[in-house]
């Protein structure tokens, strides 16, 4: 951690302020504390005195939850998000302010995860940045990457990468060890991530900016916009069902930061700055959620950098657009895990795990030549 950052943390620790104007944070302090930001937008694990970033690096790895304060081998909550009352004061032109100052990322060594819809244009439209779209052919994501590429006069930026039933079969087992889980959503969700990564990597790119957060933030899932009769929520207004969504953000964050971290290059995520959260969080519900509008606010400011159809783009969940999930069920199902099996998909990373750990161990056993 950098000498400036370290003095917005320990300044933050101070006044309790959650969101100090950061991109997230992790790690230790001068003093020896460790911190992790109210998000979990970077990771840190502890193994008695030893911290690090990937929990590879520690025999018994403990991941710091976000927002707390480990010292002296305890750790306790610094803080929490805010849930400040909803604000009628220029709500776009205050998401509009605070993406000017987020968006503004050195591009050096940057390449953008570009799936056509308005989160990944909005990163990529001040930045001097290869666009790199994934999926399987015929895929929605590749389709709407280059209508919206084309709308936006980028087309010349945009790299596709058609990747094929091998390739998906090959990262499976690369995913659930590197984010450590086999559940079949969480696998699904990382694929797309690691195989845009590793194409980016690659290339000679060291640097990933993603549009992560933005559906969380501003309203984009159809659960929080159905709410209250929603039974996917409890809550019963859309403002505290997108709460209950961001509060599965450091979960989350932690999944597709080992997914690309795995693949070698590091996530840059500017729709999760501190200033971009503090302003969608004061949003009015009608500015999350408008009849069949959702993220309405963020499309509303984005049209100072991008095209109407850019803006209005509806856009599918990344496994799905890319029909990465429907390819894995498609190996499972070859595989002899049946749809009628309970949660086929899971059995089916989990012995994709267990052969490629059986291949590993075998291959240490053999004896090497004389």
């Amino acid at each position: 951690m950098d000498d400036a950052l370290a003095a917005t943390v320990r300044e933050a620790l101070a006044d309790g302020n959650p969101l100090p104007g950061a991109d997230g944070f992790a790690g230790r302090l001068p003093d020896g504390r460790l911190v992790r930001d109210v998000l979990g937008r970077d990771l840190c694990y502890y193994d008695g005195d030893a911290w690090s970033r990937s929990p590879d690096d520690l025999a018994d790895p403990t991941l710091l939850p976000a927002g707390h304060v480990g010292e002296d081998g305890e750790t306790r909550r610094a803080w929490r998000l805010p849930d400040p009352p909803a604000s009628d004061d220029d709500p776009v032109g205050s998401v509009r302010d605070a993406l000017d100052g987020a968006l503004d990322v050195p591009d050096d060594d940057l390449a953008v995860a570009f799936s056509g819809g308005v989160d990944s244009a909005l990163v990529a439209a001040d930045l001097d940045a290869p666009l790199y779209v994934v999926g399987y052919e015929g895929c929605a994501d590749i389709e709407a990457a280059r209508e919206s590429a084309a709308a936006m006069g980028r087309s010349d930026d945009l790299r596709v990468h058609e990747v094929t039933l091998d390739d998906i079969e090959a990262a499976v087992p690369e995913v659930a060890r590197a984010i450590d889980r086999t559940n079949a959503m969480a696998v699904q969700i990382a694929l797309p991530l690691y195989l845009v990564a590793e194409r980016v990597a690659a290339d000679g790119f060291s640097r990933l900016a993603l549009g992560q957060g933005a559906d969380e933030l501003f309203g984009g899932y159809a659960k929080v916009a159905a709410a209250p009769d929603d039974p996917r929520t409890d809550a019963d207004t859309i403002r505290g069902a997108r709460r209950e969504v961001l509060e599965t953000l450091p979960e989350q964050l932690e999944r597709d930061v080992r997914a690309v971290r795995a693949a070698g290059v590091e996530p840059v995520t500017p729709l999760l700055h501190d200033d971009v959260v503090r302003a969608a969080l004061e949003l009015p519900e009608e500015w999350l959620v408008s009849g069949d509008v959702q993220k309405r606010a963020l499309r509303e400011a984005a049209r100072d950098r991008l095209p109407d159809a850019v803006c209005d783009r509806e856009k599918k969940a990344v496994q799905y657009g890319s029909l990465v999930a429907r390819e894995v069920d498609r190996l499972a199902r070859r595989a002899g895990f049946k749809r009628r099996m309970d949660d086929h998909v899971t059995k089916y990373v989990e012995s994709r795990v267990v052969d490629q750990r059986e291949a590993t161990d075998s291959a240490s056993e053999e004896p090497s030549d004389p």
